[in-house]
């Protein structure tokens, strides 16, 4: 308790406050990392919460009576395969070059072992997982750093600026698309915050659009407290995030908490509301279309949009509104034991 907790994920300080919250409710808890496949559990349990794949290990050994809750970070995996496999495979009819899988993973039995289920994501996660029939319970993303709002933003200056920010798997998050769409957009600038040295073969084949356009810049990974960010984030006018298969992409809801106007996939999983847009398909054109429209709108349609993403951010994706979240969700589910 008295180590500060990392912001480099909301994940991180979102695992301690799920432990809290069972303290909270009155009980012990045992935590055991999510990478530990030797853990035997022993005595009574009244819960036990898993995020991949010690759920269909740990339940078989669990008493009867005891809650198994898994918490849904991502689409189901067999569906995070298939859309990752889909877009190399639309990458190499499109430009004829073959990549490497950065974010497969083996599918796990989570959900079929569980009795509830919670989730950052939206109905575009969900429905991924509803073949198994569970209770699957939506909860706010909670983000590790607010923002005050940009008084002093040049709407004029920030039209036609755009941020990337994403983790890795630059073509499972899309990044091929928005590249190729900027390539064709020299009046737009893109700025790319990712770790980009884990996809060498990316950087490869896409080295000319990253480091050679005028109209992209290239950054890399960025501290979200940090002054660079939020340098680059007053200078930008929305955020883009075309990826196939996520879990509630918590890189949109800091965007959107630093007043960014959200353009993303649907597989993103992010409620946008009117304020933002959700890409009809992940296509070259459509990207194109949507930057552009964005570009143009009127100064005071652009501002209020920004407006409602930081105040729907600020009111929703907050850490004080998932730990209240967390344990009314929590507390009805030991109740329906």
């Amino acid at each position: 308790s008295d180590e500060p907790v990392p912001s480099r994920h909301t994940n991180i300080w979102q695992s301690v406050k799920m432990a809290d919250t069972f303290v909270e409710l009155g009980y012990e808890v045992e935590v055991i990392s999510w990478k530990n496949h030797s853990y035997i559990p022993a005595g009574e349990y009244v819960a036990f919460v898993d995020v991949r794949r010690n759920m269909e290990r740990i339940a078989p050994m669990l008493n009867k009576e005891c809650v198994k809750i898994v918490h849904l970070d991502t689409s189901h995996i067999l569906f995070h395969n298939a859309a990752e496999a889909r877009r190399l495979l639309e990458l190499q009819e499109r430009r004829g070059i073959t990549l490497q899988p950065r974010r497969f993973e083996r599918p796990n039995l989570a959900i079929e072992h569980a009795d509830f289920a919670t989730t950052g994501g939206n109905d575009a996660a969900v429905e991924t997982f509803k073949y198994a029939g569970k209770p699957i319970s939506k909860l706010p993303s909670p983000c590790a750093t607010e923002y005050d709002w940009p008084e002093s933003k040049d709407w004029d200056r920030s039209r036609r600026r755009f941020l990337w920010f994403s983790s890795s798997g630059l073509v499972h998050k899309g990044l091929d698309l928005v590249l190729d769409a900027f390539s064709e957009l020299p009046d737009c600038h893109l700025t790319i915050c990712a770790p980009i040295n884990r996809d060498t073969d990316f950087i490869q084949a896409y080295h000319r659009e990253m480091y050679e356009l005028p109209n992209v810049e290239t950054i890399g990974w960025v501290d979200i407290e940090g002054e660079q960010f939020k340098r680059i984030a007053e200078n930008s006018s929305a955020v883009l995030h075309t990826s196939c298969s996520e879990g509630g992409a918590p890189s949109v809801k800091t965007c959107m908490h630093a007043g960014l106007i959200p353009i993303v996939s649907y597989e993103t999983a992010v409620d946008v509301g009117e304020f933002g847009v959700t890409l009809e398909v992940c296509m070259v054109d459509v990207i194109k279309k949507s930057v552009l429209n964005i570009a143009s709108l009127p100064k005071g349609e652009l501002e209020c949009r920004s407006r409602m993403a930081w105040e729907f951010a600020r009111r929703y994706h907050t850490r004080e509104n998932f730990a209240k979240q967390y344990q009314k969700v929590i507390a009805d589910m030991l109740a329906r034991r």
